[in-house]
């Protein structure tokens, strides 16, 4: 027997697509934690995220103030706990004018280069069926879109500092390089129903045609 069909008999909340990924949506009845850092980090068993990690020059530091500046501000009129509608909130207001911002492809844009754009995607794929359930990726020219479930005995937190700490070293030697390649904190959202997988898969596919795009000159 597969390990996702393993993984799918242990954790009863997450199915099969019709791809075959293994999929779990938010449940209102399931207790939901939230990690310690300067962004919120939900989590909960069982579930797939949406997740975005860019590169750490990816932003101009005078918009990046301007966010955390704001965002600080949001979080001291917002304390925990979040309820669904605070959550969306949160995400409208973040994450998703952080994206836009991404898209403007900022900084040195080193994924633009094809063999470190292969690095992310093989360590993305390293471990699907084992640690995790990969979904639809695409990696932009100064960070990545990823929906990933992951499996049970593994946590999202260690399934992105595996992925980024192997394609940091190997990028920072490729180009001599010394220091963090990618930010620390990552945005991560849980999938919370069939139709919000939907729109996130029609995002990140929308923006691999233009990671795509804007990659093909290197």
């Amino acid at each position: 027997m597969s390990s996702k069909v393993d993984a799918a008999s242990s954790r009863i909340r997450q199915r099969q697509d019709a791809a075959g990924a293994l999929i779990g949506y938010f449940d209102p009845d399931e207790p939901v934690a939230n990690l310690i850092g300067n962004l919120p980090h939900w989590r909960q068993k069982g579930v797939t995220y949406f997740v975005t990690f860019r590169s750490a020059d990816a932003l101009p530091q005078v918009k990046l103030k301007q966010w955390n500046q704001e965002l600080l501000a949001w979080l001291r009129s917002h304390p925990e706990p979040h309820d669904p509608d605070t959550r969306r909130e949160f995400y409208e207001r973040f994450p998703k004018r952080m994206q836009e911002w991404l898209d403007a492809s900022y900084g040195e844009c080193l994924l633009r280069i094809r063999e470190n754009r292969e690095q992310v995607e093989t360590a993305l794929r390293q471990f699907d069926g084992q640690r995790y359930s990969l979904d639809v990726f695409t990696v932009a020219p100064n960070h990545v879109h990823v929906l990933v479930s992951p499996l049970s005995g593994y946590e999202l937190s260690d399934i992105l500092h595996s992925w980024k700490s192997y394609t940091s070293n190997q990028i920072n030697h490729r180009h001599s390089r010394a220091g963090a390649f990618w930010q620390k904190e990552s945005f991560d959202h849980i999938v919370r129903n069939p139709a919000s997988l939907e729109r996130f898969r029609e995002y990140i596919c929308a923006h691999d045609r233009v990671a795509v795009d804007s990659n093909r000159f290197r």
